[in-house]
């Protein structure tokens, strides 16, 4: 007897349909065909020990599984439930019909109880864009599935409840969640804000510049001037999660695993902080079996890499095509998997290695050579993607001794939201372009229009500071982003005097 059903594969974080075809015969052998891996291939002795265990019957036949598209790899244990239904169905355990219109995934312990999987929400997307009516799938990834309307969700615990499930034996629940309701009102709750910071009124502003352009930023300081602070605030001033933003971010971190069990929709954006010693696949993504890196689990959010200079070169100089671009092609021999790697890079880092060059409070050990030798670690087309470097001093003691009385993190997320708003009316016939961080000279020079003082504050500085080409380009980029803070179509001279500010390691006097 023949069997048709269905589950899927992921690639990159889509998600591919995958027919599993069932065929009982005369005989006692077992085969799969369809290229699985040896997960799915070890899946033989989980099945027959979960089915057993359910006080159910493996069918004592000549049993073929295929699976198909045969040229697409499978892999993970995933496959183990919709494969055991197949068996049973069968063999006339679970109604032929009953599995119509279904798709099935959950791994299998040897008790028959059901485990996660990973990639569900992108594996519920596709289930709806083809049309299937129900999907059913472990209780833990039930509510992240839930957040797809048009699609019956169905939680399970165990084989035995899947196939009294599909016989109409037993009456479970199909899962619903108001994921959306619950999802505007907590996007905005964080446990830190730009309030708690003390002094670093320049630094503060600088980034919410960075915010409200999309521009990267670099940080150069001396320990515990509060760098890593000021960094991990970034997303509390970042605009509102939309669903849809949501909903894309939650699809990495469920591939990659990351999402948690009983948890629906990412309602904050993220904040990702690796070590230095990370590998270039861990930031990139990629590996034997393909899984996003850190660059992507930070989409829509804010990568944070503390001591720039000790992380591995090969591993930053990797970082120029996703930050030009906005995602990672990974290429291996028999697959290619894209995933979006759209985010804002923080960065800091001691000016020396000693870390107190030009610390007004603490004398420097370092020769110039060494302060030289040890900015040269970061590369120039690196720094070049770097649209905001400022310089961070010590926090003087009268200032940390005061009540933080500065700006919460909602005011300045007001300002941020209305300059985006008015950059998405801006580049709205610009394909691709949604911030001034992604303009090019061209748009440049078309969007940036600069009062005559301001061009002449330039071109001096452009002189007096030695400044190359590509500074010239991102001055007129942050610029813009100040005069949209401030309201102002046109780019004012206190608008280039703050963006000229903000480009300190361009000047050619800069550690010398």
């Amino acid at each position: 007897m023949l069997v048709k059903l269905y589950a899927a594969a992921v690639n990159g974080i889509d998600a591919q349909l995958i027919t599993i075809e069932v065929n009982l015969t005369q005989g006692f052998q077992f085969s799969m065909v369809g290229l699985p891996d040896n997960a799915v291939k070890e899946s033989k002795d989980r099945i027959f020990t979960a089915i057993q265990n359910s006080e159910m019957h493996f069918p004592k036949k000549n049993i073929t599984i295929n699976l198909a598209p045969a040229d697409v790899r499978k892999e993970g244990s995933g496959y183990d439930l919709p494969i055991a239904v197949g068996l049973l169905a069968a063999n006339g355990a679970i109604e032929d019909n009953a599995v119509d219109g279904c798709l099935i995934m959950g791994e299998l312990s040897l008790d028959g109880t059901v485990r996660k999987i990973n990639a569900a929400l992108s594996i519920a997307i596709m289930a709806k864009q083809l049309g299937f009516k129900k999907f059913i799938l472990p209780k833990e990834n039930a509510l992240e599935a839930a957040i797809v309307e048009g699609i019956e969700v169905y939680g399970v615990e165990s084989l035995k409840e899947v196939a009294q499930l599909l016989n109409g034996e037993t009456s479970v629940e199909r899962v619903k969640t108001d994921t959306q309701g619950d999802f505007f009102d907590k996007r905005s709750i964080f446990n830190i804000d730009f309030h708690d910071v003390c002094g670093q009124e320049q630094a503060k502003k600088a980034f919410e510049v960075a915010v409200a352009g999309g521009h990267n930023i670099i940080m150069v300081g001396s320990p515990g001037c509060g760098k890593s602070m000021l960094a991990q605030r970034v997303p509390t001033i970042m605009p509102k999660f939309t669903f849809d933003e949501a909903l894309e971010t939650t699809k990495i971190h469920s591939v990659a695993g990351l999402l948690g069990e009983n948890k629906s929709l990412m309602t904050t954006r993220p904040f990702r902080s690796p070590h230095n010693n990370v590998s270039a696949v861990a930031l990139l993504g990629g590996g034997s079996v393909p899984k996003p890196g850190e660059i992507s689990l930070a989409h829509n959010g804010v990568l944070f890499l503390d001591e720039l200079p000790q992380y591995n070169r090969n591993a930053l100089e990797e970082l120029r095509q996703p930050l030009e671009e906005g995602k990672i092609c990974i290429s291996r021999a028999k697959l290619t998997a894209e995933y979006p790697a759209n985010f804002i890079l923080v960065a800091a880092m001691n000016p020396c290695p000693c870390g107190y060059y030009g610390n007004r409070l603490r004398q420097c050990t370092c020769s110039p050579t060494e302060v030289a030798r040890y900015m040269n670690k970061i590369s120039g087309p690196l720094l070049d993607r770097i649209d905001i470097q400022i310089e961070l001093q010590p926090v003087e003691k009268d200032k940390l001794m005061q009540k933080g009385d500065g700006e919460t993190s909602e005011q300045i997320r007001e300002r941020v939201e209305a300059a985006r708003k008015i950059q998405r009316e801006r580049f709205k016939d610009e394909p691709g372009i949604y911030c001034n961080a992604q303009m090019e000279k061209q748009h440049c020079d078309k969007y940036c229009n600069i009062a005559e003082k301001a061009g002449e504050l330039l071109d001096d500085a452009m002189v007096k500071l030695q400044l190359s080409a590509r500074a010239y380009v991102k001055i007129l980029k942050l610029s813009r982003t100040i005069a949209d803070l401030d309201n102002s179509e046109t780019v004012e001279w206190k608008h280039m005097k703050q963006a000229l500010s903000y480009r300190n390691l361009d000047r050619a006097t800069w550690a010398k």
